[in-house]
């Protein structure tokens, strides 16, 4: 048990989740205070003890089905199956449903019709019996995914397999009609909903524990740090922008949130909280007085930072927009940190777009304004950022001063136009601080017709920011 927990420990790292030795001890500690039979019980356990963030619930769950995992003989691909009690009541539910059909006997799911096997399994569903399910999906995966030992495909592969031969999808309308067809009188539209959500749930549990199978399966052939490798996936934090899928984006949106509030909070802790300064000779004096001239209690005068201004300018053609629509959003949850916050963006033109966040407190709504209203469109809308910076710069130059901190957003991908790198100089000289941001990794940067480099120079520094992790501890820096 200690090497299955420290490998599972080892693990969790690997997959991104901060976890310290002194909460390796905790769980350690915990799983003796509760029945180790009890999976249920041991799984919430060792998540209390080592998840903090619950983002990092669903990587953590994907490494504790695979450590914890059945790995029992009877799991083993190309070998017999051993005597269990899902065997034995698998048996049982079959001699039922051929007394019922007054068939001969067959020693599993080979020797039976898709249709049998449809009426057996809609009988289970039916009945919500966890056991018969669990009994069901074992020997359909033994019949219908071709698990091979050894073979180096995924199970998704193996999952489709079993439920194209199940047909799953139209077992909720047989499901209704048998439904109907056994109620006494006709149901109401309430009494529909309810047992249709019903017949749901216990269809997705079914597939979930076709799932199990097939990963217990793959466990006893591979491995369990061969499946856990397999099935890693970034932490929401650190997902790529520019290659995340929809589903990751959707959980990118809701890790948002939860960020911008602990970064504000902490930015704002930061300020209050700033180092102490010069010592304050006349306030010292003045508070000795009352130690009888003795300056028992320094004082220094506390520095005062001013907070910046900011101006975004953001590229948001093709790839990148996805990272400029986070940043945009992160900068305006956190615009209290700023005494101003103007953005702009561009393709090939340029223009503003401070007031469609003004004009709403829904941060998704101004982002979608942005990309469908902004003018951003000058020839034939592929990326000139020579062009967007000159327009802006001869705009919006003037209002560029030394309390202005101007954030450039973008993989200065500029398809062989002219650079204009002049504008960033002139931006430099005249404002507090230039940054500039860029999504792509720096292994390709300055190739093709990425010229970061030459915009770099006149910078105050340029960022890989390819996930929110890397965001969140630019904004820190910036703020």
């Amino acid at each position: 048990m200690l090497e299955l927990l420290n490998g599972f420990v080892v693990e969790l790292r690997n997959a991104g989740l901060p976890v310290s030795l002194t909460e390796n001890l905790d769980a350690m500690e915990a799983v003796q205070h509760i029945p180790i039979e009890d999976r249920d019980a041991f799984k919430y356990a060792l998540g209390a003890t080592l998840i903090k963030n619950h983002a990092h619930w669903r990587s953590f769950e994907t490494v504790f089905e695979v450590y914890f995992s059945l790995r029992g003989p009877e799991y083993k691909i190309g070998d017999g199956d051993g005597e269990t009690d899902i065997d034995e009541m698998w048996r049982e539910m079959q001699e039922q449903q051929q007394q019922q059909e007054g068939n001969g006997g067959q020693g599993g799911m080979d020797g039976m019709t898709p249709e049998e096997i449809a009426q057996m399994l809609m009988q289970a569903l039916m009945n919500g019996d966890q056991g018969m399910m669990r009994a069901m999906a074992k020997q359909s995966v033994q019949r219908f995914a071709g698990m091979e030992p050894g073979r180096p495909v995924g199970g998704t592969y193996y999952l489709y397999r079993t439920l194209r031969n199940l047909d799953l999808d139209g077992m909720l309308d047989k499901m209704m009609e048998q439904s109907r067809e056994d109620a006494p009188d006709d149901l109401t539209s309430l009494e529909e909903r309810l047992e249709k959500e019903e017949y749901s749930d216990r269809i997705e549990k079914f597939k979930g524990e076709i799932e199990a199978e097939i990963r217990r399966r793959l466990v006893a052939d591979r491995g369990a740090e061969a499946m856990a490798k397999t099935l890693r996936k970034p932490l929401p934090e650190d997902v790529e922008f520019m290659h995340a899928s929809r589903d990751e984006m959707t959980a990118l949106k809701k890790s948002l949130q939860p960020l911008t509030r602990k970064l504000a909070a902490r930015l704002a802790r930061k300020r209050k909280h700033g180092r102490k300064g010069p010592l304050d000779f006349r306030n010292t004096v003045r508070h000795s007085l009352s130690y009888g001239g003795v300056p028992a209690e320094p004082k220094f005068k506390y520095p005062r930072p001013a907070k910046p201004e900011l101006m975004v300018v953001a590229d948001i053609s093709g790839s990148v927009a996805a990272f400029a629509r986070f940043t945009l959003m992160l900068v305006y949850a956190i615009s209290g940190q700023f005494s101003k916050v103007r953005s702009f963006v561009f393709i090939d033109g340029l223009d503003e777009v401070t007031d469609y966040f003004k004009a709403t407190e829904d941060i998704t709504e101004a982002i979608h304004r942005v990309n469908t209203e902004a003018d951003v469109v000058w020839v034939d809308g592929h990326s000139d950022y020579g062009h967007a910076f000159e327009v802006f710069w001869n705009k919006y130059g003037k209002d560029v001063g030394p309390k202005t901190t101007v954030l450039l957003l973008g993989d200065a991908r500029n398809n062989y136009h002219a650079s204009q790198s002049w504008v960033v100089k002139e931006m430099q000289q005249k404002a507090r601080h230039v940054y500039w941001l860029n999504p792509e990794p720096k292994s390709y940067w300055n190739t093709g017709d990425s010229i970061v480099g030459e915009y770099g120079t006149y910078t105050d520094g340029v960022y890989e920011c390819r996930n929110l992790r890397q965001l969140e501890g630019f904004v820190e820096k910036l703020a």
